[in-house]
């Protein structure tokens, strides 16, 4: 297979091989991926995305194969956030031409968003649980017990009350149109505040457990659990739980919204199509690659085996890709998880004005105030450019474009 990728030397560490021919990657990003190069723990080489960005410790976009060890940093503290998009029986005729009843319907159905410093009368969580919510939670209740006996302190703030929300940032729902002008339902989320509590701890615990080899690391954030080390199976066990919590999450959701719309009057009866993906991009899963078994942390990517199923979104006005993997054995069998920041959120938020961020999302039902301007198009990367770069990893299967955006 013809390879796109280009290799970034490392001297003393493992290699970098990235996807990024045609797109611009910041230097900062690039000396966090040789700095994750040079643990002794990595398998082979680093794998970077053409959405490649600066992260915490661990750079956005990677792929970072581990022998015995994971890097919790890594994994990040929105463990297990990604993707979740649904075919409809519902063509673009189908649609109403004013959209603005269809956006505030999502909205009601999925609480977003976070007011009162996420307390009592928090938006995005449920005052009220829902039942359905409630029998989900059942399944992973006995999880959470078992984690938070092990770690006292993780039993605090929400946790079922945010089990089928979305929350705030990069996170959304959108109702889309394919190229035969198919609808679509697509949404972006994690696991919350468990998710982060979970993630904030363990980093906090890799720290403290390697206190004596911290100055031998590149960057403290990368510190890392061993295999046998006191706290290696609380995380992984920990980090499972947090998974399902996030893949839970999206279902909740999704199956809100779609009951939303088809209880409208201006819509005609439709179901969700068989068709339905449901991926992470911020999690650690355990996978044979070149003769070892090893810890696959993909922080900001997507796994792309033969023919596994993926999504690959843009930003609030650019086209999403539903794909299908190429199992190319250099990415770790492993594709973008979206275009890729261009721009931080302060950044964008001195760059643009809501002027712009109206014109960039024209076409689109959705918010275009100033609070959502770290998150306008033009603060991400060409999704075209990202796309190009990543062709032999991933064949594009259905090209969305929204016309519904909700945002937290």
């Amino acid at each position: 297979m013809m390879s796109t990728y280009r290799t970034i030397s490392n001297p003393g560490g493992r290699p970098i091989k990235a996807w990024t021919h045609g797109v611009p990657v910041d230097e900062k990003a690039i000396q966090q991926l040789q700095n994750v190069g040079q643990l002794p723990i990595i398998h082979r080489w680093v794998a970077a995305m053409p959405d490649v960005h600066w992260g915490i410790g661990a750079t956005v976009g990677s792929v970072i194969p581990t022998v015995k060890a994971i890097i919790p940093a890594a994994v990040g503290v929105d463990i297990g956030c990604g993707m979740m998009a649904v075919r409809t029986t519902l063509s673009a005729s189908d649609l109403p031409d004013d959209l603005r009843g269809i956006r505030h319907a999502m909205e009601k159905a999925v609480p977003h968003g976070r007011t009162d410093r996420g307390g009592k009368n928090d938006r995005g969580s449920w005052s009220n649980t829902p039942a359905v919510a409630e029998k989900r939670w059942k399944k992973l209740r006995a999880g959470y017990k078992e984690i938070t006996e092990r770690h006292p302190s993780l039993d605090r703030g929400k946790t079922l009350e945010q089990l089928g929300t979305l929350g705030t940032g990069n996170h959304f729902i959108e109702v889309c149109l394919d190229q035969e002008n198919a609808v679509w339902l697509m949404l972006h989320s994690g696991s919350r505040g468990v998710g982060n509590r979970i993630g904030q701890h363990f980093i906090r615990l890799a720290k403290k457990d390697m206190q004596g080899h911290l100055s031998q690391l590149p960057d403290e954030d990368l510190a890392y659990f061993s295999e046998g080390s006191d706290h290696f199976h609380d995380y992984v066990a920990a980090v499972d739980w947090a998974q399902r919590f996030a893949r839970t999450n999206r279902e909740l959701m999704m199956e809100a919204t779609l009951a939303a719309l088809q209880r409208r009057k201006d819509l005609p009866k439709f179901q969700a199509d068989k068709l339905a993906v449901n991926c992470h991009h911020n999690y650690v899963a355990q996978e044979h690659h070149y003769g070892k078994d090893v810890f696959v942390t993909r922080k900001g990517a997507v796994s792309a085996a033969v023919g596994e199923l993926g999504i690959i979104p843009g930003s609030m006005g650019a086209r999403s890709y539903i794909v299908s993997g190429k199992g190319h054995a250099e990415s770790f069998c492993s594709c973008s998880h979206g275009a890729g920041r261009a721009l931080s959120r302060t950044q964008a938020k001195r760059q643009f004005t809501v002027a712009d961020h109206e014109r960039a999302t024209a076409g689109v039902e959705c918010r275009k105030d100033a609070a959502v301007i770290d998150e306008t198009p033009a603060a991400y990367k060409d999704i075209e450019a990202v796309m190009a770069a990543q062709s032999d990893l991933v064949e594009i299967l259905y090209t969305l474009k929204q016309v519904v955006c909700v945002k937290g």
